[in-house]
C-alpha cells in the first residue's frame, strides 16, 4: 500500500498494489495489518456505503455527520472517475476551511481517507460513476449536515452541476458554523 500526504496532514492517499494479468487485476483494498505495519492506524469502520451517479458533472457535498456522530471516511471509485475533495472544518486548526482535491478513478485505483472534522464531497468526470467508502460511524440523520459546495473557491471542474436539493440549499461555509473542534477527540 502507497500512503501519500497531501497539503492537509490529516488527509491521505492510499494506493494499492494492483496484481493484473490478461483477465483484469486483484487488489487489496483494505488491510488493517498493511496499514499498521506502515504505520498508519487508522479507526475501527462500522459501515460500507456506495453510490452512482448517472451523470458527470454530478456533485454531491459538502456532507458531514456531527459529533457523536462524525464519521472518518476511507473513499474509493469503483467506476468512472471523480474530483473528491475534503475541507478542514475543526475550528481552530490552522488548515481551518483549507481544502484538498484529489481524483479517484477506477482506473488509479487510489483512495482518499478523510477523518472526523472534515467536510466531503466529490464530483463525477464520467457518467455512471461509483463511489464506495467506508465509516466510522453509523449514519444518523439527526447529525446529518451540508455546507453549500460553492462557497470555498473549490474548482469543481464544472459550470452547471446537478445538485440535489439538501447540498442546493446548504449555508455557505462563511455563514455555517462548524460542530467540530481542533485537538477534540472524535
Amino acid at each position: 500500500m502507497k500512503i501519500e500526504a497531501t497539503a492537509l496532514p490529516d488527509v491521505l492517499i492510499l494506493t494499492p498494489a494492483r496484481f493484473g494479468d490478461e483477465r483484469g487485476f486483484f487488489s487489496e483494498s483494505w488491510n488493517r495489518k498493511a496499514l499498521a505495519e506502515a504505520g498508519l492506524d487508522l479507526p475501527d469502520f462500522v459501515q460500507d456505503n456506495h453510490s452512482m451517479s448517472r451523470r458527470a458533472g454530478t456533485v454531491r457535498g459538502l456532507h458531514y455527520q456531527a459529533p457523536p456522530f462524525a464519521q472518518g471516511k476511507l473513499v474509493r471509485c469503483g467506476r468512472g472517475a471523480l474530483l473528491d475533495v475534503a475541507v478542514d472544518a475543526r475550528r481552530g486548526s490552522p488548515t481551518y476551511g483549507r481544502w484538498v482535491a484529489v481524483q479517484l478513478s477506477h482506473d488509479n485505483g487510489r483512495q482518499l481517507w478523510i477523518p472526523t472534522g472534515f467536510l466531503h464531497g466529490f464530483v463525477t468526470q464520467e457518467p455512471d460513476t461509483e463511489i464506495i467508502y467506508k465509516c466510522t460511524a453509523h449514519y444518523d440523520r439527526a447529525s446529518d449536515g451540508a455546507v453549500r459546495w460553492d462557497s470555498l473557491g473549490i474548482d469543481w471542474g464544472v459550470d452547471d452541476p446537478l445538485l440535489s436539493n439538501k447540498d442546493r440549499d446548504a449555508p455557505a461555509f462563511a455563514e455555517w458554523t462548524s460542530p467540530f473542534e481542533y485537538g477534540a477527540a472524535a
